[in-house]
């Protein structure tokens, strides 16, 4: 049976729902020759921020029994360089192109959406308005009229598609995915990191240079899957699924519970080839479910 693997989020088309999530993937160069670009349902590199950033200190990584907890701190050339050095090597890749951009405010967002909205060739912009990484990066997504004021911004600005990075760090996702939609989001991620941290007691000091970061992996994702579920039992916004992915299995849970699309991160850094080889799997996991279709596929959990 032949599997129609295309899915719509919003104005963003993608030839399947497997991306690869920002800051896991580098600027794509770290992997070519690894992985076949075409096969992917997109790339989001790194995130970009207005200046150059040096990011946090290190350690900026330490692994945990469950996932990886990194502070990175946004470190990155700024958006200039990103679109004069990584945009074109990007955009000739023969795969969705989704900029991810962080600003330090709400003026700062506007005028990096504008500046990558003029650049050709892109399928969408990720809005990273939620980094735990960064002080005051997380408070936009926790405040429903900050996002969407953000959004809205942007909105104005940048004539892509629009996908709204959120945090895990609220008491009802339903209300900030709401805000994204008002501000005029095609789509939502969920989620970002969560605030967490490890210690050497023997040293009775934190493991990471910052002290505290974010916690991805295998931890997260039954996490991730409460808040794609409850995100999806609302019906407002296409969702991007983003944590502790990293098997076909993992992929159907979050695709079923309502995600339209999902990204593979942590995963990425032990296995280059996770996300093809989940591809590659996609059409037979979907025809078990007697489905022949991706679009058939979501929600389907819901609809039982």
């Amino acid at each position: 049976m032949s599997v129609d693997l295309s899915v719509s989020l919003g104005r963003l088309r993608l030839p399947n729902p497997v991306l690869v999530a920002s800051g896991t993937f580098g600027y794509a160069r770290e992997l070519e020759g690894v992985i076949d670009f075409t096969k992917l349902g997109g790339i989001i590199p790194k995130t970009v921020t207005a200046a150059p950033r040096i990011g946090n200190p290190p350690p900026r990584t330490v692994e945990t029994p469950s996932g990886l907890l990194n502070s990175i701190g946004l470190d990155n050339d700024g958006i200039d360089y990103f679109i004069e050095h990584h945009l074109p090597y990007l955009t000739e890749l023969g795969t969705p192109i989704i900029a991810n951009i962080a600003g330090k405010s709400k003026s700062e967002f506007i005028e990096m959406a504008s500046k990558i909205g003029e650049q050709p060739g892109l399928a969408a912009v990720e809005l990273n308005i939620s980094c735990p990484n960064v002080a005051g990066g997380i408070d936009f997504a926790t405040n429903p009229f900050d996002t969407e004021e953000i959004i809205a911004g942007c909105r104005k600005v940048c004539p892509y598609p629009l996908i709204a990075k959120l945090t895990p760090m609220v008491s009802k996702i339903e209300i900030m995915v709401e805000a994204a939609q008002s501000g005029g989001a095609d789509a939502v991620s969920l989620c970002n990191t969560f605030p967490a941290m490890a210690l050497n007691w023997r040293r009775a000091k934190p493991i990471l240079g910052n002290g505290m970061g974010g916690l991805s992996g295998p931890a997260i994702k039954p996490m991730v899957l409460r808040l794609v579920w409850l995100a999806a039992q609302a019906n407002l916004l296409p969702i991007i699924a983003v944590g502790g992915i990293a098997t076909i299995d993992d992929v159907m849970e979050f695709l079923v519970a309502g995600a339209s699309a999902v990204q593979i991160g942590t995963a990425t850094f032990y296995d280059p080839t996770a996300s093809i080889k989940i591809i590659h799997e996609l059409p037979q996991a979907i025809g078990l479910l007697n489905q022949s279709s991706v679009r058939g596929v979501i929600g389907l959990a819901h609809r039982k």
